[in-house]
C-alpha cells in the first residue's frame, strides 16, 4: 500500500467516526453555513493580485515536520498582505499536522478565498468544508474513481463550493475533468512516491481546456519558475513548502512575490497579456 492509499483508507475512518459524533443538522447551523462563497477562480485570475494560493501546512508525510510553532492568524494575515490571491490551509490531522480550528482562525481573520487542503472522499467532509468557512474544496483524481469524483464535485456546486481537480498525469486528466470543477491543479509531486517534477506541468498545460483556471501545484521555489509557468499558460499557483520552511513564512512569501513581480514587469508580453 502506497502513502497515499493509506492515507484515503484512514480517511474514511476519520469520516465514519466524525460523521457518527457531529451529525451534518449541526454542521448546517454553523454560521458559515449559509455565508457568501469567495470565488478561488475570481482572485487567481485577478491581475492585480499574484495567482498564488499560499498554503499553511505544519507537517507533511514526505518531509515530517516542516513548521510546528508557526501562528495560523500572522501566517495568513501575513500571505494576504505579501499579495496572495487566496489561501490554502491543511486540514489533515494525521499526516499533515492541520485541524478545522486552523481553518476557521484563517477564514475569521481574512476574507479572500479559502481552499479546504484535505483528502476528500465523502460528501459529509464537503457539508463540513461549507461549516467551517471554505470557499473551494479539493478533489484529487488519483483517490476517486471519475464517477464518485463528479458526484462529489457536483455536490459541492449545489453548495455554492468551488472546485479544484487535482490531477498528476494525462490519464488523470482525461478521465476526471467535468463541467462541476472550476479549477485545474496540476500537482507536480507524484502522490505515490512523492518524486517531485515541473515538467509534469509543462507537459500537460495545454491539455486543459481553457475553460478551467490553471493551477500549477508543489515543488515551486523559484520567482524565476512562476515566470515559465505564466508564459506557458498557467493561472495560478500553490506554494506552500517553500514558504513555511522558513521561520516566518508570511516574509518569505513577501520576498517571493515582490521578486516574481519584479520578474514579470521586465516580461512585457506577459504583463500586458
Amino acid at each position: 500500500m502506497n502513502i497515499l492509499e493509506k492515507i484515503i483508507a484512514d480517511k474514511y475512518k476519520e469520516v465514519a467516526e466524525k460523521s457518527s459524533l457531529v451529525p451534518v443538522k449541526l454542521l448546517e447551523r454553523s454560521a458559515h453555513f449559509d455565508g457568501k462563497v469567495v470565488s478561488m477562480k475570481k482572485y487567481v485570475t485577478n491581475p492585480e493580485k499574484s495567482g498564488i494560493i499560499a498554503e499553511f501546512k505544519r507537517k507533511s508525510p514526505s518531509k515530517g515536520i516542516i513548521n510546528g510553532s508557526a501562528s495560523v492568524e500572522t501566517v495568513s494575515i501575513g500571505y494576504m498582505q505579501a499579495g496572495a490571491s487566496a489561501l490554502s490551509i491543511l486540514t489533515d490531522k494525521e499526516y499533515f499536522g492541520g485541524s478545522n480550528e486552523d481553518l476557521k482562525i484563517a477564514r475569521k481573520f481574512n476574507f479572500c478565498p479559502i481552499l479546504r487542503k484535505d483528502f476528500v472522499v465523502d460528501e459529509y467532509q464537503i457539508i463540513e468544508a461549507k461549516s467551517i468557512g471554505a470557499d473551494c474544496i479539493l478533489l484529487i483524481a488519483a483517490a476517486l474513481e471519475p464517477a464518485k469524483l463528479k458526484s462529489l464535485a457536483s455536490f459541492a456546486k449545489s453548495l455554492g463550493l468551488e472546485v479544484l481537480l487535482e490531477v498528476h498525469d494525462g490519464e488523470e486528466l482525461e478521465s476526471s475533468l467535468c463541467d462541476e470543477v472550476d479549477l485545474v491543479g496540476v500537482n507536480n509531486r507524484n502522490l505515490k512516491t512523492f518524486e517531485v517534477s515541473l515538467d509534469i506541468s509543462l507537459s500537460l498545460v495545454d491539455q486543459i481546456p481553457s475553460s478551467f483556471v490553471k493551477i500549477s501545484e508543489s515543488g515551486i521555489s523559484d520567482p524565476r519558475t512562476l515566470v515559465s509557468l505564466k508564459k506557458a499558460g498557467f493561472d495560478g499557483f500553490l506554494i506552500g513548502e517553500n514558504f513555511m520552511k522558513s521561520g516566518r513564512p508570511e516574509q518569505a512569501a513577501y520576498n517571493f512575490i515582490k521578486e516574481y513581480r519584479k520578474l514579470l514587469a521586465e516580461e512585457p508580453k506577459l504583463n500586458n497579456a
